[in-house]
């Protein structure tokens, strides 16, 4: 991933790049994320495993990770002699944009904050007025 914003703005970025950029999600995360979508039904964690082809324990951390961002939901299926198992599923896309887009517009207000602050603070004639009434 590129480390500036207009390194960024050069690459050839997919759209899948987005759980990166806006959550720093891993790779991992993103091949088990496409393993959820492209299921049919909710999966387990060791499903999730197997389709990327991991060790339970690591699928296990990187759908932790999902599950921290909302990208996915988890549902506890219980057994009819008692005991439980989680499955997991993708969150609904729209969902997921919408606090993607809200998070894009939370972070363009914090940069025009930050561009007007660096305007005042570096801006050479108000530098130079206050220099010369002194």
């Amino acid at each position: 991933m590129p480390d500036s914003l207009s390194e960024q703005l050069q690459s050839d970025m997919q759209c899948e790049g987005l759980l990166e950029c806006f959550h720093g999600l891993k790779p991992l995360d993103r091949e088990c994320f496409r393993a959820l979508v492209e299921s049919d039904e909710p999966l387990t964690i060791d499903a999730v495993a197997e389709e990327v082809d991991r060790e339970r324990s690591t699928a296990y951390r990187s759908v932790q990770r999902l599950l921290q961002t909302g990208f996915i939901t988890k549902e506890q299926i219980n057994y009819d002699q008692g005991g439980y198992y989680h499955v997991y599923s993708p969150t609904d896309p729209e969902k997921i944009t919408n606090e993607m887009q809200r998070m894009l517009n939370d972070w363009y207000a914090k940069m025009g904050q930050l561009i007007q602050e660096f305007e005042e603070k570096y801006d050479r004639s108000e530098t130079e007025s206050a220099a010369a009434s002194s």
